[in-house]
């Protein structure tokens, strides 16, 4: 199984990007997925997360307005659209998905709730 992440890159303050997390060697399409980011000398922190059926969301509250998680069932894929990027936002970003099926709109921002991690992108916001 494997989360591959992509779509990080340089980019100016104000400016948007847009990750990718495909994921290969299993289906997701009944799992709950999300995005967290790790900052250099920083622990790893929630940012996003979608239920399977894409009927719940969850963002931390920094990104809320500017973020939005999306996913694709039939691509095995989850995205990540960043706009009006600020310099706190330069981390790593990595995808997670959780193992098990979940419920309804069952989304979480706790790292244990995942089991399968990406390699990670990176994400550089410059002033």
């Amino acid at each position: 199984v494997q989360l591959q992440a992509s779509g990080g890159g340089l980019v100016q303050a104000g400016g948007s990007l847009r990750l990718s997390c495909a994921a290969s060697g299993r289906t997701f399409s009944r799992n709950a997925m999300a995005w967290f980011r790790q900052a250099p000398g920083k622990e790893r922190e929630f940012v996003a997360a979608i239920s399977w059926n894409s009927f719940g969301t969850l963002y931390q509250d920094s990104v809320k307005g500017r973020f939005t998680i999306s996913r694709d069932n039939a691509k095995n894929t989850v995205y990540l659209q960043m706009n009006s990027l600020k310099p706190e936002d330069t981390a790593v970003y990595y995808c997670a998905a959780r193992s098990d099926s979940t419920t309804y709109s069952y989304t979480s921002r706790f790292t244990s709730s995942y089991d399968y991690w990406g390699q990670g992108t990176l994400v550089t916001v410059s002033s």
